[in-house]
């Protein structure tokens, strides 16, 4: 294949690990998003006694390093009997610290919202859901999409790291070609960049098209 002794068979392993990739990155954005959204109400309207252990759990989680969280997580599953399989330690902890950056995006929309704003929406009688649904987090969502959008490209290249747990992704796949392969590790990890390239292009370019689409209806 190109001229290289890389097979499409190889080519295959690789995409299998991409599907692996690619399965990850959806449960923990799925996950991370829906307590990021959770946690950034919390952290924009709660009292201080709740606020701040919230945000010093969530300051743990951005602050270790994933790959550690990673291990640390599996090794007190294991301890304790869960029997998790890797694929769901991998997401879990995953989520947990997409949920940690999304809480933050989500707090940082909501609070660049007008307070002028939102104060006409209380004097129109709208009870505090209805202007969050209604005014808040539409304006809010503008602010945190391209926010999010990078970190939904980063939680796709953060998936490497479940290698540690046993878990055979897109780089791991890489890995273990090249370890038959050592002469042609250039091709396979320039085939591995262009799969991550190809499914983080559609994407960015949704977040593109999303942003420009809200500015012509400004």
């Amino acid at each position: 294949m190109f001229g290289t002794s890389v097979t499409w068979g190889d080519v295959s392993f690789m995409a299998s690990g991409a599907g692996l990739t690619l399965a990850i990155t959806f449960w923990a954005m799925l996950g991370g998003t829906l307590a990021g959204l959770v946690f950034g109400l919390i952290r924009t309207q709660s009292p201080w006694y709740v606020n701040y252990p919230l945000g010093a759990l969530l300051d743990v989680l951005r602050s270790v390093p994933l790959l550690i969280q990673f291990i640390l997580f599996n090794s007190f599953q294991s301890i304790l009997g869960w029997g998790m399989n890797p694929f769901v330690t991998g997401c879990l902890v995953l989520a947990a610290y997409t949920a940690a950056f999304c809480t933050e995006i989500v707090r940082g929309g909501i609070e660049a919202v007008p307070v002028t704003v939102r104060k006409a929406a209380r004097s129109l009688g709208m009870t505090y859901w209805q202007d969050m649904r209604h005014i808040v987090l539409p304006l809010g969502t503008r602010v945190m999409l391209p926010s999010w959008i990078g970190l939904s490209l980063g939680v796709m290249k953060d998936t490497a790291l479940v290698y540690a747990i046993g878990v055979i992704e897109l780089l791991r796949s890489s890995q273990i070609i090249i370890t038959r392969k050592p002469h042609e590790a250039l091709a396979v990890l320039a085939i591995a960049g262009l799969i991550y390239f190809l499914v983080s292009l559609p994407v960015s370019r949704l977040g593109a098209r999303l942003e420009k689409k809200w500015r012509e209806h400004d």
